[in-house]
């Protein structure tokens, strides 16, 4: 591998994440960051960084000619993408290859096929993996006898979408023509596509993912299930592998499908299939052509560096694993900790962070883009970290991560800790019983906890009373303000 020097064409945890397996590949790494970024804690962890623009992604993160512009600056040999901005834009890695530099990711023709939906569950289907009805929606006159054909509900999605945008539910004939307005309308601003398709909806489906390795070679492995079915707005929350509800059957037959899939497509580097589960049965729904958020339960439960692996790919290495090398034990599960506020209809909640704790326990890992002074802006998604907990068992695991979430404190921002641990400790999750409408169904009771609102009170009573602490708090001070809490009662 000739690699000498990575960008990170991205910011906040994930880049810092990409850093330290460069680091550990003897591989300097080079940051971008904007003006709403002078101060975050990726750029500390970088060899290089370079100012990129503006705090809009569009006129920074987003901005394809900015970050070709740095990389050229820097003389780096490879680009890595991380996940969301530019991951999975084809004309950034066209972009990238042209200027003879090492996109780290699949080709560009296949990061545009895995983006569209409707090509990629054409091809999935020829690769033998089950998909939902459906059809693509070209003649707006045709919705109606569509949708009575595969029968309601439906789901209206974008053909180049994904996160949830551009999908809207129509459960009769007298939604139907809204939904597909919205979705057209949503479709067209998030994605400049206004291409949409109806398919069946499945009410209540767990959503599992395989995390596949692929080489330029034709050789392959898939890696244990990911079960991802807690999500709220179709936003995935807490994560675990293996799954609770799939037996070991299902498991190799959704490996062996995803990896079907992603060879016909002409994958390679690290990967992800997507399927939705229902009363036995399982569906394909999309191929995400980058890393995954969720990647370090993988991690965890494998013992394996994912990224590493990825960027050795890239690189032109051929797998050094076989399927029967995959081994794993034990269970691991991860939740994001978002700047938002969950008793306000989880809003963003910016702004800089005054006091910062992250769980330093057994089994506990925690991937974190901040740190005390970092401002968290208002203009990108708001994950902060993520905390992954492994143990020989799922109880030990759930257990430990509850255990770790109450040590992660954050003040002034908001955070769903609290809804985290609701999920986590409820009696359905706790049997593996749930399924992608878990949160729809128990959010009144999830949101009834009140510990970060006292958390929360506390912290700022505390900052308003001593000042001089408020850009680093110390450890004991949160415990001794609780004695001061009768006058702020009252």
């Amino acid at each position: 591998m000739n690699i000498k020097k990575i960008l990170i064409a991205n910011r906040g945890e994930i880049a810092i994440r990409i850093m330290r397996s460069a680091r550990e590949l003897g591989i300097k790494s080079v940051a971008v960051y904007s003006e709403a970024d002078r101060a975050s804690k990726h750029i500390k962890y970088a060899d290089e960084a370079y100012f990129i623009g503006e705090a809009p992604a569009a006129e920074s993160y987003l901005n394809i000619a900015k970050l070709i512009s740095a990389a050229k600056k820097s003389n780096c040999d490879a680009v890595h993408p991380g996940y969301g901005f530019l991951a999975e834009n084809a004309d950034f890695a066209e972009s990238v290859i042209n200027e003879k530099i090492l996109w780290i990711g699949p080709s560009p023709s296949v990061v545009r096929l895995s983006g569209n939906k409707i090509e990629a569950r054409k091809l999935a289907e020829q690769a033998g993996a089950p998909i939902t009805p459906g059809a693509v929606i070209d003649d707006e006159k045709d919705i109606r006898q569509i949708a009575e054909k595969i029968g309601y509900p439906v789901l209206i999605k974008a053909a180049a979408g994904g996160g949830g945008k551009g999908m809207h539910i129509a459960n009769n004939e007298q939604e139907l023509e809204s939904a597909l307005r919205m979705g057209r309308s949503e479709a067209k601003s998030s994605f400049g596509d206004d291409t949409v398709y109806i398919e069946k909806l499945l009410k209540s489906p767990r959503h599992i993912e395989i995390q596949l390795l692929l080489d330029q070679y034709g050789n392959g492995v898939y890696f244990p299930e990911r079960e991802c079915s807690i999500q709220r707005r179709y936003q995935k929350v807490i994560e675990e592998t293996p799954s609770a509800a799939i037996s070991r059957q299902m498991a190799a037959k959704l490996g062996e499908t995803a990896l079907n899939i992603a060879k016909k497509i002409g994958y390679h580097t690290a990967g992800t299939a997507e399927f939705l589960v229902d009363n036995g049965e399982f569906y394909f729904l999309e191929i995400n052509a980058r890393i995954q958020v969720e990647h370090p339960i993988t991690e965890a439960l494998t013992g394996m560096d994912l990224v590493s692996k990825q960027i050795e790919l890239a690189s032109g290495s051929m797998l050094n694993l076989t399927q029967d090398e995959i081994h794993s034990s034990g269970h691991a599960i991860e939740a994001r900790i978002y700047a938002e506020d969950p008793y306000g209809n989880f809003a963003p909640s910016p702004g800089k962070i005054d006091y910062y704790n992250e769980p330093s326990m057994p089994g506990i890992r925690c991937d974190s883009g901040v740190e005390v002074g970092t401002v968290v802006p208002i203009y990108y998604d708001p994950i902060l970290a993520k905390i992954i907990s492994y143990a020989e068992n799922r109880k030990k695991a759930i257990a430990r991560l509850s255990g770790a979430l109450s040590e992660y404190h954050i003040a002034p921002n908001k955070t769903a800790i609290s809804f985290l641990k609701s999920i986590i400790t409820h009696e359905d999750f706790l049997k593996g019983d749930y399924d992608t409408k878990f949160i729809d169904k128990n959010k009144d009771v999830l949101l009834k906890t009140t510990e970060d609102k006292i958390f929360d009170a506390v912290a700022i009573y505390y900052l308003t009373k001593h000042r001089q602490f408020s850009t680093s708090i110390r450890e004991n001070a949160i415990d001794s303000c609780w004695d001061s809490l009768v006058e702020w009662r009252g």
